[in-house]
């Protein structure tokens, strides 16, 4: 595997597509990272790191709405990748869906999201969107 965050993404779309309740995914520091961002940010109900004898798994809750059953994850795209990465300076900082979607920044402060990258004046790497 070349490139273990699409796959993640990759992982979570898919089952969040096919109405899954609960995904496993691989664990690594940076994954467990934008799983917590996922969570803060209401897109997924819950995670926990399940430390296994081969390797760590994080197994992740995804969200529904009550009624219509529909994902609170209605699109998740990878932006920078191996191939071609994507470096913003903080005034070129993406806003997705003019505000209601947040983007994934790897910067010097770990990964934050584009509306806490504006509040502490920095940019980075734009690792995906989320809606």
């Amino acid at each position: 595997m070349t490139d273990p965050i699409s796959d993640f993404l990759t992982r979570v779309r898919n089952a969040s597509l096919a109405g899954h309740k609960v995904v496993d995914i691989p664990a690594s520091k940076m994954k467990l990272e934008l799983t917590r961002i996922l969570h803060e940010k209401g897109y997924i109900l819950s995670y926990k790191l399940v430390e296994g004898t081969p390797f760590n798994t994080i197994k992740i809750a995804l969200k529904y709405h009550p009624e219509t059953k529909k994902s609170a994850i209605k699109k998740i795209t990878r932006v920078s990748r191996p191939g071609l990465r994507h470096y913003v300076g903080v005034e070129e900082l993406p806003r997705v869906l003019n505000g209601l979607g947040i983007a994934v920044i790897s910067s010097s402060k770990g990964l934050i999201t584009d509306k806490e990258a504006k509040a502490l004046n920095i940019g980075g790497e734009v690792v995906c969107y989320v809606y």
